[in-house]
């Protein structure tokens, strides 16, 4: 359920929860403000004002009161408000009408500032619970930030920023967590086409026989292990006036993998629902393109299929011929997010773009370099691996540039196919990476996430619940809204 943001010069009467944000070097100051949070009160309970620290107490009439930490007053940043709005969510999660004081964080740009704490608090109030008997999902319906007049107009402009990016999240969340037997290659290409009729895209689906006519030789070799058909969606956003550019976004969309024939053992199977979340992440920027890129020529290329054991699945050793006409021999049929990537990033290097990104959950070798909530960029042109690369920070997603070795490409040689699809052991996510800029034309820049890591929560924090995370919405969207083209681009 979505939350409604809203901005009024005052708490309303009827506030369930009126929170106040504190940083804890100046709690004096808020205190003072605020006599229902009495400081010496606060001190016993051990509140220090650290961000995503918050300690409800009881105030006049009923309503609580709750002290929300951002960390020290000369600190307070879009990061900290954003973790206190995801913490404010988890401590309210049991009212429905929030009134927000920003307190100590005033001082903070009005319009990111109020963007950044929406973002938390409809982040950290999301819960998966379709298949729950007895859900207990988050009560908060509506919140009201206090502003006055001066600044209310960026306030509301932040806010209603907030709603539509964090409702692209949640939906990729939504679409990550959906069991693999349930969302199938289909029913994701359907979303999508419904997704496109309520937000103005283009869109176009192809099935088996389209996508046998479309040579798409990796799609439909991972493909046939399975009784669930492809489906490979591409949706187009096209601007009424002049454009910015054009920008290809790519998405892994394997929709439970199960490794195919090199099987991946039971315990590593739990979550891979969760291995389209590139797809999840485009598809989710896609749905707001027009609100926050509405002057930028956007295309999505989304290949769908799953990875299964069927009697015809590919066997380690078969070959297959992508769209661009290089043959791969296939070694582990459980590196499978790159032979349908391949497929998509030849694709969309036909249509000419001035830059691709891709998105995929593609190797556990990056979760070993960066850990789980930092992804791997890898890029081909240095000023386009900037410019993802400050899309990240801005978006609070981490990620970190892993370089991409020419001398390394030599580990892909095949002796009976232009490539193998998998490297030595050492080194996994670099090969990968070389493997997809296989694919992509010379002379466009490109960039590629590997957020196998980040995807996936195995654990809860502020802005996250166990599942998957919808990373990567909101750093295409801060990407498709800053984009220059790059000096590498092909142009029109």
């Amino acid at each position: 359920m979505s939350i409604t943001f809203r901005t009024a010069p005052d708490a309303p009467a009827d506030a369930d929860l009126l929170a106040v944000l504190v940083a804890g070097d100046a709690a004096d100051r808020a205190t003072a403000a605020h006599p229902a949070l009495d400081h010496a009160v606060l001190a016993r309970l051990g509140f220090e004002g650290k961000a995503g620290a918050v300690e409800v107490l009881g105030g006049e009439g009923g309503r609580l009161v709750a002290a929300v930490g951002v960390g020290s007053a000369d600190g307070v940043d879009e990061p900290a408000l954003r973790r206190a709005g995801g913490a404010l969510a988890r401590a309210a999660a049991r009212q429905a009408v929030v009134a927000v004081d920003l307190g100590d964080a005033a001082a903070v740009d009005a319009r990111g500032g109020a963007q950044a704490l929406a973002e938390g608090i409809a982040l950290g109030a999301y819960s998966f619970d379709r298949y729950k008997s007895d859900p207990e999902p988050s009560r908060i319906t509506d919140v009201v930030v206090v502003a006055g007049d001066d600044r209310a107009d960026a306030v509301a402009e932040g806010l209603t920023r907030a709603g539509r990016l964090a409702d692209a999240v949640r939906w990729a969340r939504d679409l990550g967590n959906a069991p693999g037997g349930s969302l199938t290659p289909e029913e994701l290409a359907e979303a999508a086409v419904a997704m496109a009729g309520r937000e103005g895209l283009v869109v176009e689906v192809l099935d088996r026989d389209a996508i046998v006519a479309a040579r798409l030789g990796g799609l439909l070799g991972v493909n046939r292990g399975s009784t669930q058909p492809p489906r490979f969606i591409e949706l187009r956003h096209v601007p009424d006036g002049p454009s910015r550019g054009r920008v290809a976004l790519v998405g892994k969309g394997v929709t439970f993998d199960s490794g195919g024939l090199s099987i991946k053992p039971a315990d590593s199977m739990v979550g891979m629902q969760g291995d389209m979340g590139g797809a999840a992440a485009v598809l989710g920027a896609m749905s707001v393109v027009r609100t926050f890129a509405p002057d930028l020529e956007v295309r999505a290329y989304v290949p769908a299929t799953d990875n299964m054991l069927g009697g015809d699945a590919t066997r380690p050793g078969d070959v297959l011929t992508i769209r661009n006409g290089t043959t791969v021999e296939v070694l582990n049929t459980d590196a499978e997010g790159r032979l349908i990537l391949a497929d998509a990033l030849s694709l969309a290097g036909e249509a000419e773009p001035d830059a691709v990104v891709d998105l995929a959950t593609l190797t556990g070798a990056c979760m070993v370099a960066l850990g789980s909530k930092i992804a791997g960029l890898m890029a081909n042109d240095d000023g386009w691996a900037g410019q993802v690369r400050d899309a990240a920070e801005r978006a609070g997603e981490r990620v970190w540039r892993l370089p991409l070795p020419d001398d390394y490409r030599a580990l892909l040689d095949s002796p009976v196919a232009d490539l193998k699809n998998v490297g030595p052991r050492w080194g996994g996510a670099l090969t990968a990476g070389l493997f997809l800029r296989e694919f992509v034309p010379d002379g466009v820049p490109w960039a590629h996430l590997d957020i196998a890591g980040p995807a996936w929560a195995d654990d809860a924090d502020d802005l996250t619940r166990k599942g998957a995370t919808g990373f990567g919405v909101r750093t295409l969207v801060a990407l498709l809204e800053g984009f220059e083209a790059p000096a590498g681009a092909l142009g029109p």
